[in-house]
């Protein structure tokens, strides 16, 4: 913007010197971008952006990448199907023998569209069926149980509720309790059998 008003100005017959003020630069920046507008005409004004560093996958070498990660890591010689920044970073070095560093793997991936999900961690056990079950039975029960604290503290409740847990143990012996010691709280102490 400031070139662009520079070039008006100078087109004016402005001085270096007052242009300079006006846009707020150097008299010697002035003093190149007018050897410019006579050189170029207002085209050589334009900024040319900073092309950066040449990417070191070509697009066609991304295209080949992204067909290998689409056949799945399992297929790529890794024990679990799951990509990895470390895993793709490996895939890189060993097809096209260029080394990543992982953490700059994830640029590479952002660009080809890829996002990261984390896996959903769920037991090998697990029953559907029971989950439902429980949630739509015993769950709306447990949540419609009223709690009485009849104003007592956060502190003397767990102590009484671990009392009341701790006496319904078998073996139970009274004054041995944990949790009868100020400060123990639930958390510390361990069940056991006297």
């Amino acid at each position: 913007m400031r070139r662009k008003i520079a070039a008006r100005m100078l087109s004016q017959g402005k001085g270096i010197q007052e242009v300079a003020e006006a846009v707020g630069v150097t008299s010697t920046s002035v003093y190149r971008w007018k050897r410019a507008l006579e050189e170029g005409g207002p085209g050589a004004l334009t900024a040319k952006p900073h092309p950066g560093r040449r990417p070191r996958l070509s697009p066609e070498q991304k295209k080949e990448l992204e067909a290998v990660l689409l056949q799945g890591a399992r297929a790529a010689g890794f024990p679990t199907d799951l990509w990895t920044l470390p895993r793709v970073a490996q895939i890189i070095e060993t097809h096209f023998g260029v080394r990543y560093h992982p953490g700059h793997v994830w640029y590479i991936l952002r660009d080809m569209g890829w996002s990261a999900q984390k896996p959903e961690r769920r037991a090998r056990e697990r029953d559907e069926e029971a989950i439902q079950r429980w949630r739509s039975e015993r769950w709306p029960e447990i949540k419609k149980r009223p709690v009485k604290m009849d104003g007592a503290s956060s502190f003397s409740t767990k102590v009484a509720l671990c009392f009341n847990l701790w006496c319904a143990a078998p073996g139970h012996h009274a004054g041995r309790h944990p949790c009868s010691t100020v400060g123990s709280g639930m958390s510390g102490s361990r069940l056991s059998r006297r």
